[in-house]
């Protein structure tokens, strides 16, 4: 599932695998500080809300991991925190753009490879950058490079892709 912030794209992405009898809620990344960020923590805690009360939630920074170590379905939620992990890992965001994808490419590599594999069906929820407003800095053009090459893989390793804007999805 792929859309604009706020699109609707995670609702849509649950409603997907809602019939399914075992799935793993996983979030990438670190979790956020709750005391740091109040919005955020709210918008999590309306997301967790949301779902089945029988869905298995997994926070981790290493998403090939899970989807190598969970079976049954998983959804993903969202690309863009795997990404901001791993460039965390790596390091500074202040290296050439060149440099980061060097860097950055045996991870999305090998999160490709740990996706085809999976035992059951993934779906991930990931934020399309080719249309959006990208921050003129540094970081952004090299989060947004990075996030759309993650797309990019990802849709080519998927069965279908789907756009979501204002709720409504679009397969394409």
């Amino acid at each position: 599932m792929t859309g604009g912030a706020r699109s609707g794209k995670s609702r849509y992405a649950e409603s997907v695998l809602a019939t399914e009898v075992a799935v793993s809620y996983v979030a990438p990344g670190p979790a956020p500080d709750p005391t740091a960020d109040p919005e955020w923590a709210a918008r999590i805690r309306t997301h967790q809300a949301r779902r089945p009360p029988h869905w298995t939630t997994v926070e981790t920074p290493d998403l090939p991991a899970a989807l190598r170590q969970l079976d049954g379905a998983v959804l993903v939620d969202c690309l863009g925190t795997w990404l901001t992990a791993v460039v965390d890992q790596l390091g500074t965001w202040d290296v050439p753009l060149g440099d980061w994808q060097d860097q950055f490419q045996p991870r999305l590599d090998d999160l490709v490879q740990a996706w085809t594999e999976a035992p059951g069906p993934v779906v991930a929820v990931t934020n399309e950058v080719g249309w959006g407003l990208v921050s003129q800095y540094r970081s952004g053009r090299i989060f947004v490079d990075l996030l759309g090459l993650t797309n990019q893989a990802i849709a080519a390793a998927s069965d279908e892709v789907i756009l979501v804007v204002a709720g409504r999805a679009l397969k394409i």
